[in-house]
């Protein structure tokens, strides 16, 4: 089966950038490595968050965003992962992409330039059109109601 493909054009503001890439045939995820815009490696305290600098601007399809995830081998072995997951590119936005990365681990953590810190995810979007109602009743009435957190139960 034939997917529709959307492009994303990418502009590399450093030699050294490395544009994304999807490694499996079946990947959801193009990997973002980082490019620090002194070439030099960004130590990560335990607790801390530091922007990681891709050296790219992403231009992403309109009516598609880019969910920026976690690698799932940062976050595993080294603790280190995204504070906000997913976080979300727009499709108007022309600066350069950053990931946010905390490391959770109890080491310092270095990202080295080149390495993969995050994966991107291009997902549509769609959106709603919103209408401000005049009382609680025209929302409409659900089983669940107000019960919020857990309310649904764990299984």
């Amino acid at each position: 089966m034939e997917m529709y493909r959307p492009t994303m054009r990418v502009f590399k503001l450093r030699p050294e950038a490395i544009v994304p890439r999807y490694h499996s045939e079946h990947a959801a995820g193009l990997d973002l490595a980082a490019c620090p815009a002194d070439g030099r490696p960004v130590e990560i305290p335990p607790g801390a968050i530091r922007m990681i600098p891709l050296g790219l601007v992403l231009a992403i399809p309109v009516g598609y965003e880019g969910q920026v995830r976690p690698r799932s081998g940062l976050a595993t072995r080294h603790g280190v992962t995204l504070p906000n997951s997913p976080g979300t590119i727009d499709a108007d936005y022309r600066g350069e992409a950053m990931v946010p990365l905390i490391n959770h681990g109890k080491e310092p953590f270095t990202v080295d330039p080149g390495m993969r810190v995050a994966q991107l995810v291009i997902a549509p979007v769609a959106h709603a059109s919103v209408e401000e109602a005049e009382s609680m009743e025209d929302l409409g009435a659900t089983e669940r109601a107000a019960q919020g957190f857990g309310s649904t139960g764990l299984r």
